[in-house]
């Protein structure tokens, strides 16, 4: 399967430290890592892991840092070519503080990362692409990639984050086949009254629980993965690898019906067995961005 992520691409400053200051207080930054970052990039790279072809629609600006995160992806094998590069623009940075538990704070600058527009989108865009997934990003490009994604007859998934209740992103779930919240996330979305994440009627709905697995909703049913005992370091990009287990395992067949929902919640089951293992590695990584591949996945549940 080739999949196209669009999103935020990002370059990730991670502090650990062994728990987070009180107000005006001080705390020893124990490790310090630069590495790549953004959901979009994140999940790109885990499915090129997976053995699968990924692409990324994104932007970044045109300094140094910038050109640290394409070439990071490049590295990787995941298809650039489309990134916009916003020349008069800064890269997006996040900071980010982990404390000795894994839980994150994270501190971010919007930068670049929502420089592509829709005078950006030309049909060579979506050549040779199977699948869209959407990440964070404007609700007008999220809604513009999801109609035009659907129109060509690809399927949809799109993992909106913590802003969910708050970017007016109806018209982009209303193209999506396969929605990822958090369970922060799905009690946002089902106040806002949009849909229902455990009752979906036109969509098929994962919720992640942490370590405590995740559940797969769909219009005929629901069946959940308890996920994998591990000692987290941090949680960053723990769901981006989620996402990127979920998706590979689904390439292997058809998993969307006429009416754009998968009948049968069980056949979620190795997805959502592999999504848990890809954040399960991920949440034992110092790094918003892991190096999946199935050989440590397949270590992590024979374990």
């Amino acid at each position: 399967m080739s999949v196209l992520c669009a999103g935020h691409i990002n370059w990730d400053v991670t502090m650990h430290v062994d728990s987070l200051p009180d107000p005006d207080g001080e705390v020893r930054i124990e490790r310090l890592i630069q590495s790549g970052g953004g959901s979009a990039a994140n999940v790109a790279a885990g499915l090129v892991g997976l053995d699968q072809s990924a692409s990324l629609y994104g932007s970044v600006g045109g300094d140094d840092t910038g050109a640290l995160a394409l070439r990071e992806l490049d590295r990787v094998g995941v298809d650039c070519g489309h990134v916009f590069i916003d020349s008069e623009g800064t890269t997006s940075v996040k900071y980010l503080v982990v404390d000795a538990t894994g839980e994150v704070m994270v501190f971010s600058n919007a930068g670049a990362n929502e420089s592509f527009c829709s005078e950006d989108i030309s049909a060579e865009l979506f050549r040779g692409v199977d699948h869209l997934h959407l990440t964070s990003q404007s609700p007008e490009m999220a809604s513009l990639l999801g109609r035009l994604a659907s129109d060509l007859g690809l399927s949809v998934s799109f993992d909106p984050g913590r802003q969910v209740a708050d970017r007016g992103y109806s018209e982009a779930l209303a193209a999506t086949n396969l929605l990822f919240l958090n369970q922060r996330e799905a009690d946002l979305v089902a106040d806002t009254g949009v849909l229902s994440p455990t009752e979906p009627t036109e969509m098929t709905v994962v919720v992640k629980h942490g370590g405590d697995g995740a559940t797969v909703y769909t219009p005929a049913g629901e069946t959940t993965h308890e996920g994998f005992v591990v000692d987290p370091v941090d949680l960053t990009g723990a769901g981006d690898a989620f996402a990127a287990g979920f998706l590979a395992t689904l390439a292997d067949g058809e998993w969307v019906d006429e009416s754009g929902a998968t009948a049968e919640a069980a056949r979620y089951v190795d997805a959502l067995a592999a999504g848990n293992a890809c954040g399960a590695l991920a949440a034992q990584d110092v790094t918003a961005r892991t190096e999946l591949s199935w050989a440590g996945v397949e270590e992590l549940v024979e374990q």
